[in-house]
């Protein structure tokens, strides 16, 4: 076989390699990124959560700070000694509380609370919500569960955080 021929196989092949690279990668060397589009929510928060957020106000927040929709590994640190810290944090990444009670001094998380309605009759929004109540009883955050029955009296609010600060010494 003479030298040009496996020359021109070798050359074929490359160009045949550049090609398909091209295909697959979608025209050019540079991959666009995805152009994603958002618009603005008209309200942060349910109708439920706002009525509950302001019945917190009224109940304690001259006492503490009131934190809507916390994710986990805002109020949790992943990075313990003997474990994988990725996957720790992996594992509370996609979850979060509906309100958080920080105290006025340090914002140090005190009292985790969570809002039940009708999603948390499913099975598997009560299989998070174990997880998510064995993941901050282990951290030493306390929570806090409220039945949205529509309305909130911060009197009664105020109730049960003080029963939970008894308990628990928030």
């Amino acid at each position: 076989m003479s030298i040009y021929i496996i020359i021109g196989i070798i050359v074929a092949f490359v160009v045949v390699l550049v090609f398909l690279k091209t295909i697959v990668e979608g025209g050019d060397n540079e991959k666009e990124k995805p152009k994603y589009r958002y618009t603005r929510k008209q309200f942060f928060l349910t109708r439920a959560e706002h009525e509950c957020y302001d019945a917190l106000i009224a109940a304690v927040g001259s006492k503490y700070y009131i934190f809507a929709q916390v994710h986990l590994p805002t109020i949790l640190d992943n990075k313990v000694k003997g474990q994988n810290w990725r996957a720790a944090f992996a594992h509370i990444n996609r979850k979060s509380v509906d309100f958080v009670l920080c105290d006025k001094a340090y914002i140090s998380p005190k009292l985790a609370i969570e809002l039940d309605d009708r999603s948390h009759e499913r099975p598997d929004r009560q299989e998070r919500d174990k997880e998510v109540e064995h993941i901050l009883s282990d951290a030493g955050v306390p929570l806090l569960r409220l039945e949205n029955k529509g309305r909130f009296d911060p009197v009664d609010l105020a109730r049960r955080i003080n029963q939970h600060e008894e308990r628990t010494k928030v």
